[in-house]
């Protein structure tokens, strides 16, 4: 049975900032300066690095205890790789990401096989992994004019 998930993005007046919001929780984005923004806020492409470590993170804290594995602390380092000028329409290339990297760090006794079976596992869980490694459809619902 599929859940759907609801979110909206308003642009605020100052700069490129924009608040988006789902289930009542709201989170800022803006631009650096560089950009045209304020650089008041994370950019998308890096809530999007967040969202991916996040994601990973509550993957190894929901099913650490059912796949057997302890470990005391954990945290992801992610970066990813993207041409501005796409973006900015000064270039014909890709607009997003052209690859993205993270390494998982675990504080924890466990071997090294059973931490990498841990890792494997947690990336063929984690469903922002899954969106960004195999795509989404995107559907535009409609352009609504006001």
């Amino acid at each position: 049975m599929l859940t759907t998930f609801k979110a909206t993005a308003k642009k605020l007046p100052e700069g490129l900032q924009v608040e988006a919001q789902s289930r009542g929780f709201k989170i800022v984005m803006d631009e650096p300066e560089d950009f045209g923004g304020t650089d008041k806020a994370m950019n998308p492409v890096e809530a999007l690095l967040c969202a991916l470590g996040a994601c990973q993170s509550i993957v190894v804290a929901a099913f650490a205890e059912g796949f057997g594995f302890s470990y005391e602390e954990f945290h992801v380092e992610l970066e990813g790789d993207l041409d501005p000028d796409g973006f900015m329409g000064l270039a014909d290339v890709r607009c997003g990401f052209q690859e993205i990297r993270f390494a998982m760090h675990f504080k924890t006794t466990e071997s090294q096989e059973k931490v990498e079976a841990f890792a494997a596992f947690v990336e063929k869980t984690c469903p922002v992994g899954d969106c960004l490694a195999n795509g989404v459809k995107l559907v535009q619902a409609g352009v609504v004019r006001h």
